[in-house]
């Protein structure tokens, strides 16, 4: 069982917090983990890229010029490919780029991006995190004396005092213990994490 410290708004250690291994130390699979990531890049995508083909661009009716007897290579349409203003050969078309993994893997990958975050001392526990008013500058000394730059701060309720001080500071994003996904815990160095939020993660994953 995995065992780490505690520490306060001040960075000062007030204790330490054993995780559960069902969650914070399992065995992690770097291809349920690539999946995930993958998914959640892929069902963001827009798909709404669109160019013409031969069919859909305006003009090219006529044949430019006869078939025979000119010099000029036989050609149908100037909308072809290969003319200034001609359509797109495999041109894209709008599309649903999203595809599904299964809630199982989705868990598993999930389990090992804290597991990862676990070993490699990128998992740092507060006792509390709680501010009485919208100040993102109290919110940047929280994280400076946390010593941490790139955060992903995890709460367990949806504080707006939290979450608005923490809007305007372009590296760091808070998230709820029901919102956490694969793609935000690797993409950010360290993730912060309250010892509430760590008692609701190990209830719904364990």
């Amino acid at each position: 069982m995995a065992n780490v410290a505690v520490y306060n708004m001040e960075g000062k250690e007030v204790g330490t917090l054993d995780l559960n291994d069902a969650v914070f130390g399992v065995e992690v699979n770097e291809h349920l983990v690539h999946m995930a990531v993958v998914q959640q890049l892929a069902n963001n995508r827009q798909g709404t890229q669109k160019a013409r083909t031969r069919s859909e661009v305006r003009g090219g009716g006529r044949k430019p010029w006869r078939q025979k007897g000119t010099g000029h290579a036989r050609q149908g349409s100037t909308r072809a490919p290969q003319w200034t203003g001609g359509g797109v050969v495999f041109a894209p078309v709008p599309r649903d780029y999203s595809f599904k993994i299964n809630k199982k893997e989705k868990r598993a990958a999930l389990k090992s991006a804290l597991t990862s975050r676990v070993q490699e001392n990128k998992l740092i526990v507060l006792d509390e995190l709680k501010l009485d008013e919208i100040k993102t500058k109290k919110f940047a000394e929280v994280l400076k004396n946390l010593n941490v730059e790139k955060a992903l701060v995890v709460i367990n309720d949806n504080d707006q005092n939290i979450v608005l001080s923490a809007r305007n500071i372009p590296a760091v994003k808070v998230a709820q213990t029901n919102t956490i996904n694969v793609f935000d815990i690797l993409k950010y160095s360290t993730v912060v994490v309250t010892k509430d939020a760590v008692a609701t993660i190990e209830e719904v994953y364990a």
